[in-house]
């Protein structure tokens, strides 16, 4: 039967850093800096806030978009800490995470034949969607601009057929994020063309250096604002993200994701409206940890004479692998873990523009930073 399967579907693959996680994980005492996973527990009042919710029966059906509650909560957030105005009964859509979102805005917005800008080295979650819509991802490197996604940049890809660039800032591998002149700069051109923003704003709250902006404060009439709980409040599993977009592109999206999932998780929904409302600051004192461990981190890296630009926010470093070492990332990560039991993701898990560069999440305690860096440091003199 497998020949019946739809050839797009069978021309993609899993994720690179879901495979070579899933290759290493049972490796005995490893220490692992792949997934982008908060080592903080969901905070308390969140939690309390699921029971209840189980405990009062609130295990039905929602509205399509969420409750009304949430969704003018979520407006009500992004508000205050961006600046962003949304109507709450037509102008956002609770999702199963940030991964739904993305998934239902393409599928509403791109058609066969349509292309799509993105940045290189990404993350690998936007480019299946975009090739099973028959549409085409075109890559921009921007490994020697030090991984700024600018409209210099941008522009020479721009063709009739570009229907949508993705701007996922602060950016997953690399943690760098653009200025407010920058996403000024972007949104000026693009304006009044046919071309919609896809911001993937989901580290939004995780930034060290300056305040998160988003290019939808210049552009919001076509831009979808994808953004979440996952990374803010340590609520992964929680599976809620939120999409934010004008009511002439939301109403159209919300079909999509009502015969998706017909509504984000009853139980996850209270949770999510203690999140942003009780807990609108819970990322704070995650973000005062991921910033000492941001500095250790570089600090030990540029050491070991690695190449590293320090990451403006998320919880990852994109480092250069040595010339010397005459290894592909891939090998370069798997024969890392079989010598000194630490893994990394390889480079080449984030378009072919990530090859000869391995990401490393520092999500994870100072102790296991020490142990795993110390591991790579003699790994690296060996190997030199």
């Amino acid at each position: 039967m497998e020949q019946l399967i739809n050839q797009r579907v069978k021309d993609i693959e899993i994720s690179g850093i879901r495979k070579f996680f899933n290759m290493v994980s049972h490796i005995d005492d490893l220490i692992s800096f792949t997934i982008g996973q908060p080592d903080f527990p969901t905070p308390e009042h969140v939690k309390k806030a699921g029971i209840a919710a189980i405990e009062q029966n609130f295990t039905s059906y929602t509205h399509n978009a969420g409750t009304i509650e949430l969704r003018e909560a979520a407006c009500n957030f992004v508000n205050k800490k961006y600046g962003l105005s949304y109507k709450p009964e037509s102008e956002v859509i609770v999702t199963a995470g940030a991964s739904e979102a993305i998934d239902i805005a393409f599928r509403t917005i791109l058609v066969e034949g349509s292309e799509v800008i993105l940045p290189g080295p990404i993350y690998p979650g936007y480019e299946p969607i975009i090739k099973m819509m028959g549409a085409t991802p075109v890559h921009v490197d921007i490994r020697e601009n030090q991984f700024r996604f600018t409209l210099e940049m941008i522009k020479p890809f721009i063709t009739e057929k570009t229907r949508c660039i993705v701007l996922p800032y602060p950016s997953n591998p690399t943690g760098v994020s653009l200025s407010e002149s920058e996403l000024r700069e972007i949104a000026e051109y693009l304006k009044n063309k046919d071309i919609f923003i896809l911001a993937d704003e989901i580290y939004s709250e995780l930034t060290y250096d300056q305040p998160h902006k988003s290019i939808a404060s210049f552009l919001k009439g076509q831009t979808i604002v994808i953004n979440g709980l996952s990374k803010s409040h340590s609520m992964t599993g929680w599976r809620i993200g939120f999409l934010f977009a004008p009511e002439v592109i939301s109403r159209h999206i919300l079909k999509v994701h009502q015969y998706n999932i017909s509504c984000a998780t009853s139980i996850a929904q209270k949770a999510a409206f203690a999140a942003v409302t009780k807990g609108i600051d819970d990322a704070l004192v995650m973000k005062k940890e991921y910033l000492k461990r941001r500095e250790f981190v570089y600090k030990r890296l540029t050491a070991m004479g690695l190449d590293a630009v320090k990451p403006d926010g998320a919880f990852y470093f994109f480092v250069k692998i040595p010339e010397p070492i005459q290894l592909n990332s891939f090998d370069f990560a798997l024969k890392l873990v079989q010598e000194t039991k630490v893994a990394v993701v390889p480079g080449s898990a984030f378009s072919e523009y990530g090859e000869g560069y391995f990401r490393l999440s520092f999500a994870c305690s100072m102790e296991t930073l020490e142990i795993g860096l110390n591991r790579i440091e003699h790994y690296i003199k060996s190997s030199i």
